[in-house]
């Protein structure tokens, strides 16, 4: 439940309008502390114009924002040094090493702290694997490694809150594993993720709570958990369909080849009534929807009510 947890960001009718275009409209996000919260959207839903108004890199057209209980951009001076920020890909002067440039970011940052600065370089080059090249010229990088020298910057001030745009972009998939467990472990250590991330595998794989915006608009905010949970159907594999369907006749809902699905709130006792009626059973599980399936449904339906909506206007 997040009710109980206090709210790290809080949006309420956001809205931004770019002439007559309204690229987000009026989102009302709910981040809680402790989560990992990931934001998912298609390419112009929104989701980058989105993070930069929590961040007061873009000014809201209307709507109130809160991040770690402040009005944004208002209070930016004392929220931001809480914040760590990776959006639309890490910057860099090519020129210099990765050390260099986390001392460079770190003394122009809100909130520096000088007398532990090279400390906190260190110890960020570290966990995110960098420790051993950081003298190297960040043009002699790779994309990963940029990602990687990106992920250090946000580290430098231990942040309560990270906001991070695609940070497994360039990754290997030893890279993206480890990515994923530094996240994972900041969280359990006390800081809050706020990610997008076009990966739906990954979210959910790390994710506790998930946000989906379709064409500006949140259309999905929930905890992973629940999404996930027992649809009420136990999907059966068998090669004996006619069967199972004669003796079941009512309570299978879908057939997909050997794959039914079964209305049914006991999967042992449907087991043993398959087993009993001689009916092979190559495989039996309750069903769970993917998170794949729970954002392509949402996002179906937000495509019908906008349809609607715009027919309605046209007439």
């Amino acid at each position: 439940m997040t009710g109980s947890r206090a709210a790290v960001i809080r949006t309420e009718g956001l809205t931004k309008r770019f002439g007559r275009i309204t690229a987000v409209d009026g989102v009302d996000l709910d981040v809680r502390e402790g989560d990992i919260y990931g934001f998912l959207g298609a390419n112009g839903s929104g989701k980058s114009t989105t993070v930069r108004m929590l961040l007061g890199l873009v000014l809201a057209t209307s709507g109130s924002i809160e991040v770690l209980g402040d009005a944004m951009p208002s209070a930016a001076r004392r929220v931001l040094p809480n914040v760590g920020a990776m959006v639309e890909g890490p910057a860099a002067y090519p020129h210099l090493s990765g050390r260099d440039n986390l001392s460079l970011f770190d003394a122009m940052g809100p909130g520096g702290d000088r007398s532990d600065r090279r400390h906190r370089i260190q110890e960020a080059l570290e966990r995110v694997g960098l420790a051993a090249v950081d003298d190297r010229p960040v043009r002699a990088y790779s994309l990963g490694m940029r990602q990687r020298l990106g992920l250090a910057g946000c580290l430098l001030r231990r942040p309560r809150l990270l906001v991070l745009d695609e940070p497994t972009n360039g990754l290997d998939p030893q890279g993206i594993q480890e990515v994923r467990e530094l996240l994972i472990e900041l969280n359990r250590a006390g800081t809050t993720v706020f990610l997008s991330s076009h990966l739906l595998t990954e979210i959910e794989q790390m994710c506790t709570r998930v946000g989906v915006l379709d064409r500006g608009r949140l259309v999905l905010q929930a905890e992973l958990a629940e999404l996930r949970a027992p649809t009420g159907r136990v999907e059966v594999h068998t090669p004996d369909v006619v069967r199972m369907r004669e003796l079941l006749d009512g309570v299978v809902e879908e057939c997909h080849g050997q794959r039914l699905l079964v209305r049914e709130a006991d999967p042992a006792a449907l087991n043993a009534r398959l087993v009993l009626a001689g009916i092979r059973v190559t495989r039996l599980g309750v069903e769970r929807r993917t998170l794949e399936e729970v954002v392509m449904a949402a996002a179906t339906a937000s495509g019908d009510r906008f349809e609607a909506e715009t027919s309605g206007a046209d007439r």
